[in-house]
């Protein structure tokens, strides 16, 4: 792992999940960790209840724009997240892969969002306490 941690999280649409996360991971964490995140199959924009969820915790996604990861972006990784991106997600030696299961918010309201917000906040935590951890 590098001086500053960098972290990709990788979900189908890169819509929702991996948006919160990055979301989440940018304001927990600030200039401590370089964050990324894409999908397989981007959609054409970020969820609206993903960015209402985000919104109401005082975290603006709205200017997020869904995009494909590419392999560059697994290779400067050092902990590459999944969430339901299946086998389209390159493995390279000397990563950390995690894969976090979660809600697709896809088609949801906003009340059924914000339970996977605060779980994606829950995981997040942790990630960031384990790279300190690791850092130290």
């Amino acid at each position: 792992m590098t001086d500053r941690p960098s972290v990709l999280f990788v979900c189908v649409h890169n819509a929702g999940r991996s948006q919160m996360a990055a979301g989440w991971l940018r304001h927990l964490a600030g200039d401590f960790v370089d964050v990324y995140s894409g999908g397989s199959a981007p959609g054409n924009a970020v969820n609206p209840a993903a960015v209402l969820a985000m919104r109401e915790v005082g975290i603006d996604i709205s200017d997020a724009q869904p995009r494909l990861f590419t392999v560059d972006d697994v290779k400067i990784a050092d902990v590459v997240i999944t969430m339901g991106c299946g086998d389209a997600c390159p493995i390279f030696p000397g990563k950390r892969y995690e894969d976090w299961k979660l809600d697709d918010p896809a088609g949801l309201g906003v009340e059924s969002v914000r339970p996977i917000r605060d779980e994606i906040r829950r995981r997040v935590e942790a990630l960031i306490d384990d790279l300190a951890d690791r850092r130290s």
